[in-house]
């Protein structure tokens, strides 16, 4: 967790936030910050100028800019462009000392990463990565529960969507587990074999992948945007008990000594159940990035997180490259002459 140093510009005053990327998500932003305590939206930026001037109008009718504008009238970006161009505009805003709350993933490469890192470093600004599941409900109920995981598996499948398929599913959808995994797993990663399929578009839309931690955790995680049905679960095994979670429910159940109704004949076992509600995750994350900007607040979720979860995302990605050229070699993936 990086320790942001708060900014004489901005301390004691809203922070002017400007949007780069007027699609979904740069759209759900723009409408964050304009209903923020601590941020005023002073402008969006998108090649779409179109596109920018009508997520404008529906947050306030905050203006449509160049980004060289929109870098002039701010004191932080929230890049919320496709993944391709993350590293350039939030290399921009870094040289132009503004703060940086990115989507994920952070960039491209970790050699990107690294230099985005080293100049919010460099210039004392806060460099946020937009993994949103760190600032929610769930993430809270499990990391309050299980801290030394020996297993995880997770699954987080959908129906097909146009969004998102600019990248392959593991930096669309599977980044997000690897991400609450990896803030819950305390040890690096020892190998990653994996398998994926590209069907309904040229990146991979369907991923498995088995990830063995350097302290003998393993974590299995499926991802897929083709399948008939939306699901997202969770269980994890440890010395403190099971824990199954569906998010989609907003459910958790415990299995464990220390807490909740006995369970005769178990031996001591206890059985906990938990729902929670609707948590606006994605205004927690501004109002956390504010607070950084700010009052130099911790960032929670730094550069560096956002570089591991980027890391194993590419590890992910390599051995399903190193899988597919097996079958090939060996038969076993065939194509038609």
């Amino acid at each position: 967790m990086t320790q942001a140093r708060s900014d004489g510009a901005t301390a004691g005053r809203r922070l002017r936030v400007g949007i780069a990327g007027a699609g979904h998500f740069g759209r759900y932003h723009a409408l964050k910050v304009a209903s923020s305590a601590r941020e005023s939206l002073s402008g969006i930026y998108d090649p779409d100028h179109a596109r920018a001037e009508q997520v404008g109008r529906e947050a306030g009718g905050a203006p449509a800019l160049s980004y060289a504008r929109l870098l002039e009238v701010s004191d932080a970006i929230v890049v919320a462009a496709p993944a391709e161009y993350h590293f350039e505009l939030a290399q921009q805003a870094l040289e132009a000392g503004r703060h940086v709350l990115v989507e994920k993933p952070i960039a491209a490469t970790l050699e990107q990463a690294d230099r985005l890192a080293a100049l919010a470093g460099a210039r004392g600004l806060v460099l946020q990565v937009g993994h949103l599941l760190r600032y929610s409900a769930e993430h809270r109920a499990i990391t309050e529960r299980i801290s030394r995981p020996l297993y995880i598996e997770a699954t987080r499948i959908a129906p097909y969507k146009p969004r998102g398929t600019d990248v392959s599913v593991i930096l669309d959808l599977m980044i997000h587990d690897l991400d609450l995994v990896l803030a819950i797993v305390d040890s690096p990663i020892e190998s990653v074999d994996a398998l994926g399929a590209a069907v309904s578009s040229e990146h991979e839309d369907i991923a498995n992948a088995r990830v063995r931690f350097e302290n003998g955790c393993v974590a299995t995680i499926t991802a897929s945007r083709i399948s008939l049905k939306t699901e997202r679960r969770m269980r994890l095994f440890s010395q403190e008990g099971y824990l199954s979670a569906d998010f989609m429910r907003r459910e958790l159940t415990m299995i464990g000594r220390k807490s909740g109704l006995p369970l005769p004949g178990t031996g001591g076992f206890r059985r906990q159940s938990v729902t929670w509600s609707d948590h606006d995750t994605l205004a927690a994350e501004h109002e956390a990035f504010a607070a950084s900007c700010l009052d130099g607040a911790p960032v929670l979720v730094d550069a560096q997180a956002g570089r591991r979860a980027l890391a194993a995302a590419l590890a992910v990605g390599q051995s399903i490259a190193d899988t597919r050229a097996r079958m090939e070699a060996s038969g076993v993936l065939r194509f038609p002459d």
